[in-house]
């Protein structure tokens, strides 16, 4: 287990949490230079994200004998039950409340493609948005775990060349001529291939560990994000994501050990799903009883993180162990409980 990508994960998922915070109660109106900040940058949290889902997914593949079906059952009894069960919370919101909500809309068939994580319009009218806002980053990792699962029908050695031409081909080719929808058709994509790049890095040791290089590179990337935007994402935003991916892993002896790092990256898959129902309460809140919309995200983080915490242990943790154990029983096979994305 790497340490530093849990710490990683959890600040990346925190971030997240203060950008749609300022979409959900100021409609991305920021007033100060922090504001500015979290409504222009907050959203690299997700490019943290996916340069993560590559590293960890290269290392905790290799050198293992691997069946496509079981990599692609695990990453579905992984991600599935914890997204299904908050897209549900939020149809049933949208369908009591929908009318008190900004932009937010309710339709059967849309509540479907997303619970299969198909891309598909929003009936709110503002893009191929699921049901639960934040899961069209999964639509991209599953399909990033699919084409990685079918690597496995090929030798090690070529695994790595598989995944890149079929990203490339699904979104160059086949996202542009509308054979896979265009939501496909974004360089975001590609952070996933930065991130096997540095697992590649990290196998053949030239991940070195130190101190002033990785923080040197942390202000480099923070350089670049603050003064770039998300017009050009994969170079903008993936490649310093990628070196913020870099330095923290180079910094793992600060990390290495910490048990509230490790909890709290446990919790940041759950922090993720989560945190816009609780803003969405939060907003409906302050709008009814005339709150300091500070004072009231002040109450939602605590919220956030007490209730993912009970996510991460009931539902993530639990309900896998329980459906790994049920899916081996019939083999006579002991489960392998490789839960986190990240630890491995």
């Amino acid at each position: 287990m790497l340490y530093s990508l849990q710490a990683l994960r959890a600040f990346a998922a925190w971030v997240v949490v203060c950008h749609h915070f300022m979409q959900i109660f100021f409609d991305f109106k920021a007033s100060g230079p922090i504001g500015q900040l979290l409504t222009d940058r907050g959203a690299v949290g997700v490019d943290i994200f996916f340069v993560i889902s590559g590293l960890v997914i290269y290392l905790s593949t290799r050198d293992k004998t691997i069946e496509p079906r079981q990599f692609l059952l695990n990453r579905v009894l992984r991600i599935v039950p914890a997204y299904w069960f908050y897209t549900l919370v939020m149809a049933g919101l949208l369908l009591a409340a929908s009318r008190w909500m900004p932009h937010q809309e309710f339709d059967w068939h849309h509540l479907l493609l997303s619970l299969l994580f198909v891309p598909a319009e929003n009936p709110g009218g503002y893009g191929l948005y699921p049901t639960l806002n934040v899961g069209w980053t999964l639509n991209f990792e599953m399909f990033f775990y699919l084409l990685f699962g079918l690597a496995f029908l090929v030798r090690q050695r070529h695994q790595v060349l598989l995944v890149t031409v079929a990203l490339l081909l699904v979104s160059e080719v086949l996202g542009r001529l509308g054979v896979l929808s265009r939501f496909y058709n974004n360089d975001i994509i590609y952070e996933f291939l930065l991130g096997i790049g540095l697992g590649v890095l990290y196998r053949r040791g030239l991940i070195r560990q130190g101190t002033w290089m990785p923080l040197a590179l942390l202000a480099v990337a923070g350089y670049a994000i603050y003064h770039l935007d998300a017009s050009q994402r994969l170079l903008h935003w993936g490649l310093p994501s990628a070196l913020v991916v870099l330095a923290f892993v180079s910094l793992e002896p600060v990390f290495a050990g910490n048990r509230l790092l490790k909890a709290l990256g446990d919790c940041s898959y759950s922090v993720y799903l989560i945190h816009v129902l609780v803003l969405y309460a939060g907003w409906f809140a302050s709008q009814r009883l005339h709150l300091n919309p500070y004072l009231v995200f002040a109450l939602c983080v605590p919220s956030i993180g007490l209730m993912s915490w009970f996510s991460y242990q009931w539902l993530e943790r639990g309900l896998y162990r329980r459906m790994q154990a049920w899916l081996a029983a019939p083999r006579g096979q002991a489960p392998v409980y490789a839960l986190s994305r990240v630890k491995y």
